[in-house]
């Protein structure tokens, strides 16, 4: 199925992205389905430069979202994690530049932790548990505000707005600042 990025750009919308999502009910689906939302979720975030994708985010109420991020070795890690949970956070918090696919050509430094344990399940419904660090903790973190009906621009003092010419992918902005960092 295809799926169109809901946006904050119509008001109604933005009204749908803050709704809290519903639990997950596996006994509702065939894995079938199941599978066919990870792709089709996994397929519409990566068309629109995402690193992220949360199932309200293409107009869903259930809490699931998809992620790939890079992975040191080089490649990139893909995670659909159901029903989340953030478990632990680290300590300490770092602030980042954040954009996010429904508030097009907008970012905002977003202060989070840089640690944290993730459990839920898998797309087979068994459990999970995932401790993530830097980009990773922060994709999970930016997806949950999104199951729990919140945006990043709840979060920043400050929202810049850029032109489409401007836009960099995200895993791309992590890197650099990474790299400013050391």
């Amino acid at each position: 199925m295809e799926y169109k990025i809901v946006t904050i750009e119509n008001k109604k919308d933005e009204k749908f992205l803050r709704h809290k999502t519903q639990d997950f009910d596996f006994k509702k689906f065939s894995s079938k389905e199941i599978n066919d939302l990870v792709a089709d979720m996994r397929k519409a975030m990566r068309e629109a430069n995402g690193i992220g994708l949360s199932a309200n985010q293409i107009g869903l109420t259930h809490k699931v979202f998809v992620a790939e991020v890079p992975n040191p070795k080089g490649g990139n890690k893909f995670y659909a994690v159901f029903n989340p949970k953030i478990e632990k956070f680290g300590e300490e918090k770092i602030g980042f530049e954040e954009g996010c696919l429904s508030v097009p050509l907008t970012y905002g430094e977003v202060e989070r932790p840089s640690k944290l344990t993730l459990s839920g399940y898998d797309k087979k419904g068994k459990p999970v548990k995932i401790k993530a660090w830097g980009l990773l903790a922060r994709v999970f973190q930016h997806e949950m505000d999104h199951l729990e009906g919140k945006l990043f621009i709840d979060r920043t003092k400050k929202i810049n707005k850029i032109s489409p010419e401007k836009r960099v992918h995200a895993s791309k902005r992590w890197e650099t600042q990474e790299e400013s960092d050391k």
